[in-house]
Order: structure tokens, then C-alpha cells, then sequence
């Protein structure tokens, strides 16, 4: 993952059912490994407190999911001037705009400090539909509060999630949502690649028909971690997205939602009959097992796997993408990715969680960018033998082959022309096509068997 930030457009093609490419091959069980008792016992007291993890509301009343969410890092910046993070707000009001991937008659807001050292004072925030760039609906306003009042503290690594409010929204819209920052927040937790404009004010910007002053535009999303809805019953719960800068959507197109979870989440909206939302649990350069020194690449998916994953509202089944940048910035081996898979496998298990493996896609040609191993011949074999493991271990309760979506039939070990960006991420064509590899029917279905009434 390097620090260029360059947008493709590239004519996304219609889905063909038939390249759909999960397998569903019968888990093998095993011993737990001692390094997921940790997040298992934090799954599975979620569940026992009545969290969200496996919560469900009577389903002739909807139920509670996440509908979008962005994984916080700590704050840093490879540009302030678009994303100041790195030194945090002091008396303004950012706006984030999100795109939901399920509607419903009410919302909640989560606000994040997981990335701060400081306890986080929040002055004010609301939530609108947005209309275009930094404008809101007129008249679709509504303050948000928490626990009643209409700010909070929050402790340091924390998360305060809003009272309800009563917004009916559609599946696919556009929100605008304001948080008030009166003090110097030091260091912002954020999330670092958008891929969508956000935007900044002085002062306290909350209320209605403020659009004017949000004259600032940035590049991340700042102290939001997360929307959730009030979902319809044919909603049955949520599934993520869970990897690193091919989850994130680099390079796709800037405030387009062209994201491999924008596709799935139109393919879900569009279904008959029961369906899931999708949220984006990806962060660009992110590893399964180093913490990088550039702090918006965030913590090691192992150590953000029960706040990103096993404790979002509804949550019912995760595609893991990951381990690129592991064999790439840091030559791992494929043995020493697997024990890592095997560890997040039966953590989900553990939080009711049915999981599914992503292969990692062709990188050839990317060593020249990315330096490395990434693309290099030792790289390219340790993608080879973990693909073979993720297709034929039966650890996981399915497969989705993004290798073979995305490669050059003519040259596997590259991306096809059509599909690349960089010879490492795909274009919006190719995340297009990591998403119709998907088989979202075995995916539902399975969220449903293990839904609760």
C-alpha cells in the first residue's frame, strides 16, 4: 500500500450469474487456539449481555444492523491539508457523508476515540439526509443525543452510540452526519481512505440549514465509526467486509461508492425475500500480524476483530481478504499466515458468525510501486500456497475465489487488464467483480438458518 491516492473510472460490466464462486465444503474442526480465547470470551459475553453480536429484535418489528461503518485508526496523515488528523479539530463541526446499505424507520450513531489518548468531548451532533456535496435535505435534521443529553464524554479508546432516532431512510441513501468538537480533540480517530468528500466548519455547525459553512473539504472520515438502522424484517442480519486496502476500495472512483461492499451492498437491496446489510471493515495497509509505523493503516485484524466484526449490530457472517500486505511489506509465509486464519476463523465461530475465505488476488507487476515482495517471485509463492490452503482446507464455510475473478487467464499471475488499477488493486471493473463472484444466496440462506426469531 503506498501513499499514491490516483481515482480510475473504468465501465463496470453486468453481473453473470454463473461466475459466482463460493463453495461451501464442510468446516474441519480443531483445537482452539490459545491466541482466540480472548476474542472468543469477548464474542461470547456480547451474546450473553444481550449485545449486538447475535441480538435480534421479533423479526415482525425489524431489527437492529449496521447499515455502515468504518473502521477507526489512530490519527495520521500522508496529507493534512485533506485529512488533518494528525493534529485533530478544536472548535469545529465535521460533517461525514456515508452511503447505507439497508433502510429502516429509525438510526443510531456511534462515535469513536479508539484511536485517541484523551477522553473525547463531544459538543453536539445530528444526523440529515444529504442532498449533494455538503448540503442536507431541508428539513430532514435530527439532534442526536445520548442517554437523553445532547453531549457526551468519551474515554479514551472508547465508543458512544446515540439514542435512536426517528429517520425512516432507504436502502442505498445518503447521510450527512455532524459531530461538534468544542475542545482540542488532539490526534483524530478517523478513517484514513474514504473515498468520499467530507467536510469541516467553525463552531458548532449541528443544527438545520448550516450547509454554507462547511467550507472545508476532506478526504477521511473523522470520530464516526458507524450508522446503524432500525432495519425491515426482511432484514435478517448484517454481513462485513474484513481485510485491508482491497476491502477499502483504493482506487476506486472518489464519491462513487464503487467499493467491492458498495456492489454487494446494491446486489442485497435489490434481492426479493429475506436479505442482509453489508458494512466495510477494510483499512488500507493492514496486515494480519504487524502494526505498521503509519498509524492510518490501524492494529492487526486480529486486534480489531471483535470491535470490527463479532460486536457490529447483526452480525451474522464476515469475508475474510486478507494477508497481502503481510507477504508483500513484511515476506511472511504462508505458515505463518494460516495459524492467523485459524485463530480469526474460530473467533467467529465462537461469536455465531458464519465466516468466508477470500483468495488473494494476482499482485505481478506491483514491485515496482510497492517495493518489497510485493509481485516478486517469493511473493507470488507464498500467495499460491495460502490460495490452495484457503480453497482446500475446509476451514472455512465457504470460499470465495477473488483470485479467479480478477486474474489473466493468459497470465495468472497478474490481474487482467480490464480489471487493474495498479497491478495490485483492482479498478472499479474489477471491484465490480470481486462482488458478482459472491454467491449471495448460500450466504443468506445460511444467515437466516441461524437467525433468531
Amino acid at each position: 500500500m503506498s501513499n499514491r491516492h490516483r481515482p480510475h473510472q473504468v465501465t463496470s460490466e453486468r453481473r453473470d450469474p454463473s461466475r459466482s464462486l463460493l463453495a461451501l465444503p464442510g468446516p474441519k474442526t480443531g483445537r482452539l487456539p490459545r491466541f482466540t480465547l480472548t476474542a472468543a470470551v469477548l464474542a461470547l459475553m456480547t451474546v450473553a449481555l444481550g449485545g449486538p453480536a447475535l441480538a435480534a429484535d421479533p423479526a415482525p418489528d425489524g431489527r437492529w444492523v449496521a447499515a455502515w461503518h468504518a473502521s477507526p485508526t489512530p490519527g495520521g496523515t500522508f496529507n493534512a491539508q485533506e485529512c488533518p488528523s494528525d493534529v485533530g479539530l478544536t472548535g469545529q463541526t465535521v460533517r461525514n457523508i456515508i452511503r447505507l446499505s439497508a433502510g429502516g424507520s429509525s438510526v443510531r450513531v456511534r462515535i469513536s476515540n479508539a484511536g485517541g489518548a484523551e477522553p473525547l468531548k463531544v459538543g453536539a451532533a445530528s444526523v440529515a439526509l444529504s442532498k449533494d456535496g455538503a448540503a442536507a435535505t431541508a428539513g430532514t435534521t435530527h439532534a442526536l443525543r445520548f442517554a437523553g443529553q445532547p453531549s457526551i464524554v468519551i474515554a479514551a479508546g472508547g465508543e458512544a452510540i446515540s439514542d435512536p432516532v426517528a429517520l425512516k431512510v432507504q436502502p442505498l441513501q445518503t447521510l450527512a452526519v455532524n459531530i461538534h468538537l468544542p475542545a482540542k480533540t488532539g490526534p483524530a480517530t478517523q478513517h484514513y481512505f474514504a473515498a468520499q468528500d467530507s467536510f469541516l466548519a467553525a463552531g458548532n455547525q449541528t443544527g438545520a440549514g448550516a450547509d454554507k459553512q462547511f467550507t472545508q473539504k476532506i478526504s477521511c472520515w473523522m470520530f464516526l465509526s458507524g450508522v446503524d438502522v432500525k432495519a425491515a424484517p426482511n432484514v435478517v442480519g448484517t454481513l462485513i467486509a474484513l481485510g485491508d486496502s482491497i476491502t477499502d476500495g483504493y482506487l476506486s472512483t472518489k464519491n462513487n461508492n464503487q467499493r467491492y461492499p458498495d456492489f454487494l451492498a446494491e446486489r442485497l437491496a435489490s434481492r426479493k425475500g429475506p436479505t442482509l446489510s453489508v458494512v466495510n471493515a477494510g483499512i488500507i495497509g493492514n496486515e494480519l500480524l504487524t502494526v505498521r509505523p503509519q498509524l492510518q493503516f490501524g492494529y492487526p485484524v486480529p486486534a480489531r476483530l471483535a470491535r470490527d466484526v463479532l460486536t457490529q449490530p447483526g452480525a451474522r457472517a464476515v469475508i475474510l481478504l486478507a494477508g497481502i500486505n503481510d507477504i508483500g511489506d513484511r515476506s511472511a509465509k504462508a505458515t505463518d499466515l494460516i495459524p492467523v486464519y485459524q485463530q480469526i476463523i474460530q473467533a467467529a465461530r465462537a461469536a455465531g458468525l458464519k465466516i468466508y475465505g477470500g483468495t488473494l488476488v494476482p499482485f505481478a507487476g506491483s514491485t515496482g510501486t510497492y517495493k518489497g515482495d510485493y509481485g516478486t517471485a517469493k511473493g507470488e509463492q507464498e500467495r499460491l500456497k495460502l490460495n490452495t490452503w484457503i480453497r482446500t482446507s475446509g476451514a472455512f464455510d465457504g470460499v470465495i475465489d477473488f483470485d479467479k475473478a480478477l486474474r489473466d487467464p493468459a497470465n495468472p499471475s497478474r490481474l487482467l487488464p480490464a480489471y487493474d488499477a495498479d497491478k495490485l488493486h483492482p479498478n472499479d471493473a474489477g471491484y465490480k467483480a470481486m462482488a458478482d463472484a459472491v454467491n449471495l444466496d448460500a450466504i443468506v440462506d445460511a444467515a437466516v438458518k441461524t437467525t433468531s426469531p
